[in-house]
């Protein structure tokens, strides 16, 4: 439900949404070149909390002029920046890391209100996550920085291989890990060598500004990242396009992943897409029943089911459908929905009303395909939050696994449960839809979950866990999911350039 705009922006270009009172929005500013700058225009958008709807800042809605001046920053420092050591790239991490570290309250409690997600969970995965990158990475860099070339011996000659940055990188994040997939994406590339051009959501830009403040504090060179706000026809349509930038890494939704990669090809941009999922959970009637139904529905809710990893499809051996289906709504419905800044919510909001509305259309359209709702698909508003936008954890029974509900990425907290007899048939429904992200199996025979998971067409799959992270595997998937992979030396491989030197022995 959406309040009734009480005033407008000064600019008078963009109904705002009422103000908390006493609280006047901040308005955030570009990060070029070292220092905080105006947009070169007069349009802004309001960032909304989406737990109660009410307007906390606005963020610029820049444009090609000021995408020049940071894709020029970003070119000018290149050369300087990519002419350091790997372990001096590598001690900047660590002061990032360290920096960030002191602020890990401040990300929490900004991210919460950002994206209306728990703050237990915005301290557990975000802010933690946001610091471990660039340690991790630091990491990496330094072991690069101990060997830095590879050596091949022919019977005449020796090949010597070398890392040279690519140049400027263009970083595109979405709204429902920010600075997690941020750091995630800014690490390796300035570790690397290259400088960068960030673009995050418009909807949740919150600690990329605390990102750029902190880097501005430690004296991290000017030029080296650079931050544009807006959205993807004003911002991201020019950065990816750019003649000037050299690559892309791109995280967010598959139709706008198509119009990334159609921007950058005609200029062959290296590129990297993370795009949707729609992720199956296949459990098998020899599991430790007790153990999946809480691991499933953690793979189902995790941020109100506004993870690309998430298991929003829940596929059953029929021998245990009837006893996994009744434990496992009893812990959805058990499940806490509230204030996310209390510690014991579990449940958070969802980001906006127009995200509200579309995950709503899909549990309309359920019904429609035959569907039969077992617990959720109504709004679930706590006292106070009135003008946010939540939705119950819903699940939804019947479906024939190719219907739209079954096989489109709806990105909420709604899953479709599917009844399969043998291993044949769960990995055909797995393998039917044009996503292959991710993916769990929920197995005894761990041989058996093996198979099954080198079966699915996907780019990863854990087996009785979900979203288990070690952070030097590749990260990424096929088809509709995305093209590359990110994550430990993916990650440095992508960011850089294997230049091959041959010399010719006497």
């Amino acid at each position: 439900m959406k309040l009734e705009p009480e005033k407008c922006c000064e600019s008078g270009c963009i109904p705002c949404e009422r103000d908390r009172e006493g609280e006047a929005p901040f308005d955030l500013e570009n990060y070029v070149n070292g220092k905080f700058v105006s947009h070169s225009n007069e349009d802004w958008l309001n960032v909304l909390e989406p737990a109660t709807g009410y307007r906390f800042a606005r963020v610029p809605l820049s444009g090609t002029d000021d995408v020049d001046a940071a894709v020029s920053a970003a070119r000018g420092a290149q050369a300087e920046w990519g002419g350091l050591s790997f372990g001096e790239r590598a001690d900047w991490l660590d002061k990032i890391a360290d920096a960030l570290e002191k602020k890990y309250e401040e990300i929490a409690a900004l991210e919460s209100r950002d994206t209306g997600k728990p703050i237990a969970l915005a301290r557990a995965v975000d802010a933690y996550r946001s610091v471990a990158n660039f340690r991790f990475f630091a990491g990496l860099i330094r072991e690069k920085s101990a060997k830095p070339e590879e050596h091949f011996e022919m019977d005449d000659a020796t090949n010597i291989v070398v890392s040279n940055p690519v140049g400027v990188a263009a970083l595109i994040t979405p709204w429902n890990l920010p600075l997690y997939l941020l750091s995630w994406k800014v690490a390796p590339a300035i570790g690397m060598g290259n400088t960068v051009v960030c673009k995050p959501s418009e909807l949740t830009p919150m600690t990329a500004n605390l990102l750029m403040e902190t880097l501005h504090e430690i004296g991290l060179p000017a030029g080296v990242v650079n931050l544009i706000h807006g959205d993807g026809a004003g911002a991201g349509s020019p950065l990816t396009s750019h003649a000037n930038v050299d690559l892309v890494s791109f995280t967010g939704g598959t139709a706008t992943g198509a119009k990334v990669a159609e921007a950058a090809a005609p200029q062959f941009k290296k590129l990297s897409l993370e795009l949707g999922g729609k992720n199956a959970s296949i459990i098998f009637d020899d599991c430790d029943l007790e153990k999946t139904v809480e691991g499933v529905v953690r793979a189902s809710f995790l941020n109100s089911g506004q993870v690309c990893l998430c298991g929003s499809r829940i596929l059953i051996q029929s021998g245990i459908y009837d006893e996994f289906v009744k434990k496992f709504v009893d812990a959805v419905e058990g499940m806490k929905i509230g204030d996310p800044s209390e510690d014991s919510t579990e449940l958070g909001a969802i980001i906006s009303a127009d995200h509200l509305e579309k995950v709503e259309s899909y549990v309309t359209l359920a019904k429609e395909e035959g569907g039969t709702t077992l617990t959720g698909g109504k709004p679930c508003i706590p006292n106070e939050f009135e003008h946010g936008y939540w939705l119950a954890p819903t699940v939804i029974e019947g479906l024939a696994p190719d219907s739209r509900c079954s096989t489109e990425e709806i990105f909420g907290p709604v899953v479709t449960l599917h009844k399969f007899e043998t291993e044949d048939d769960a990995v055909a429904i797995a393998n039917g839809t044009r996503y292959g992200l991710a993916g769990s199996v929920w197995v005894g025979d761990l041989d058996k979950g093996r198979r099954v998971a080198e079966n699915i067409h996907t780019g990863m799959v854990w087996v009785n866990t979900w979203l288990h992270r070690d952070l030097r595997v590749p990260f990424g998937g096929v088809k509709d999911s995305g093209v590359g992979r990110e994550g430990g030396r993916w990650s440095l491989g992508f960011f850089s350039e294997a230049m091959n030197i041959c010399l010719k022995h006497d």
